[in-house]
């Protein structure tokens, strides 16, 4: 007989006494999914605010250079490494450049998007919260690139860098006095870096393997990607980092309380029999 779900034998006079099984063990319930159109409205929402947002600060062109030179002075000052060293590396082959042009066109929106998906799936508990850092992050990268119009590395002779996406293809961008699809003059901060690495720090708190650190390598590949083809500045990164970090210290995973199932014992049917005989002697 097993002593957790069976209760013990009771005497002739004594009433059964039920076990509590579930007294001690708290019961797990895992996370709600928030409503899958809210979220498709909301996600595409984020998506399109990124898009088209910039559009907003567009017509800035004067002041993009002038800050662009700024940047390139604070870096000299602070001694960060020279853009065109990491550059350098990514020439040595038409191969290398090429995969690296492919990989900023092509892998930061469906990364993302990947991200949100199997969270939602998967990890619903961290779905929410990811969802609110990457919001969060690309709101206030919305207003900077509103207060701070900066032309990237690639715009700026004072740099020696090229444009790699349009030396050696693919290209996202058009010339930015025709581009209508997106404004080149927010270099600051790089979503790009900001949202790979949310999305590195995301699967890494929400799995639990071995490999899971692995995941750095996309932040890391993006961010050789943006400074190699001239797109961003070193300090787009740091900035990016900056807001990813205060973002995560603001929004932190709704605390849920450990939910612990107690049986209450059912009252005796029968009064013992001490108790008979105290009744007993008073009468």
């Amino acid at each position: 007989m097993n002593a957790r779900s069976e209760p013990a034998e009771a005497g002739p006079d004594e009433p059964a006494r039920p076990v509590e099984p579930s007294a001690a063990r708290p019961v797990k319930r895992s996370a709600a999914r928030p409503p899958l159109v809210r979220e498709l409205l909301l996600v595409a929402g984020l998506f399109l605010a990124y898009k088209f947002g910039r559009q907003l600060a567009t017509g800035h062109t004067a002041e993009a250079f002038r800050n662009a030179h700024h940047v390139w002075d604070w870096e000299r000052a602070l001694r960060l490494p020279d853009e065109g060293t990491v550059q350098s590396l990514l020439l040595h082959g038409d191969t290398l450049i090429h995969a690296a042009n492919t990989y900023y066109a092509t892998v930061h929106f469906p990364a993302t998007a990947a991200f949100l998906i199997w969270l939602y799936l998967r990890r619903p508990g961290h779905y929410v919260p990811a969802r609110r850092v990457l919001a969060g992050v690309t709101g206030a990268a919305l207003v900077l690139h509103l207060l701070f119009p900066l032309a990237p590395p690639r715009m700026l002779g004072a740099t020696g860098l090229i444009d790699t996406a349009r030396v050696f293809g693919p290209s996202v961008y058009g010339p930015p006095s025709t581009d209508q699809l997106s404004n080149q003059f927010a270099a600051m901060p790089s979503l790009h870096f900001g949202w790979a690495l949310m999305v590195a720090v995301g699967l890494i708190v929400a799995t639990r393997s071995r490999l899971r650190w692995l995941w750095l390598l996309h932040p890391l590949l993006t961010l050789l990607v943006i400074v190699g083809t001239a797109n961003h500045y070193w300090l787009d990164v740091i900035v990016a980092t900056a807001m990813l970090g205060l973002a995560l210290a603001v929004v932190r995973p709704p605390h849920r309380p450990r939910c612990t199932v107690r049986l209450r014992r059912p009252e005796p049917r029968h009064r013992p029999a001490e108790q008979r005989e105290l009744v007993g002697a008073g009468r």
